[in-house]
């Protein structure tokens, strides 16, 4: 339930922009007689529309999002504040500049805010993040949990760059589709490759468990 939470405003994103996408006409006419007067102008032209209202969208689920979290008693986590402050000021200026720049720009923020709450809590607070969230679920040497923080540090702050050069180079949708199917996957990898590295530095199962004592023969 939480995953699907979690990934609730990016499936929303990607499904708004792809129906609007498919009738272009329809999504400027409904976003102008809808929300005409909160775009510079008070009309949105078809090219446009996808992803204004995609845009607009994303703003509410976020929203919903963390109020929801509130709500139950629930901890907002780091990433939730930070995409809920990218997406009201970067989807209000996409919305209002009929900009969709603005927007593009949201994924790379919130990357890059990680890495450097990463590399600040590691390197300035002496607290690394990664094992405070799975510390008391595996022990590791401290080497290990420095590389590890390290290398999110690293593949965030890639990340970030890779989305601007997908954003920059091709259409808004393809930036779209690597949206949603690219960047899932190379997490996904990611982590993927994170559980291997931990896997060959976890202590042996009979060191955690002690040694069982011999049987005594009869």
């Amino acid at each position: 339930m939480k995953l699907l939470l979690d990934f609730l405003p990016l499936i929303l994103f990607f499904a708004t922009f792809k129906y609007a996408e498919g009738a272009k006409d329809w999504a400027a006419a409904f976003a102008t007689e809808h929300f005409g007067f909160m775009v510079s102008g008070g009309k949105v032209g078809p090219e446009e529309a996808p992803v204004l209202l995609a845009t607009l969208v994303v703003m509410v689920a976020t929203l919903t999002q963390a109020a929801v979290l509130k709500l139950r008693g629930k901890k907002i986590d780091l990433m939730l504040w930070i995409s809920l402050a990218l997406v009201v000021v970067l989807g209000g200026a996409t919305i209002w500049f009929h900009n969709e720049t603005f927007i593009k720009w949201k994924p790379s923020g919130l990357y890059w805010g990680m890495a450097l709450t990463f590399l600040i809590s590691d390197k300035l607070l002496k607290k690394n993040l990664l094992k405070s969230m799975l510390g008391a679920d595996m022990q590791l040497p401290e080497a290990v949990w420095s590389r590890l923080s390290m290398a999110w540090v690293l593949f965030f702050g890639a990340m970030g760059f890779l989305n601007l050069y997908v954003a920059y180079n091709f259409t808004t949708s393809t930036w779209a589709n690597f949206k949603v199917f690219g960047t899932t996957g190379l997490v996904l990898l990611f982590t993927l490759a994170q559980g291997l590295y931990m896997s060959r530095h976890l202590p042996p199962l009979e060191a955690e468990q002690g040694s069982k004592p011999e049987e005594k023969q009869p």
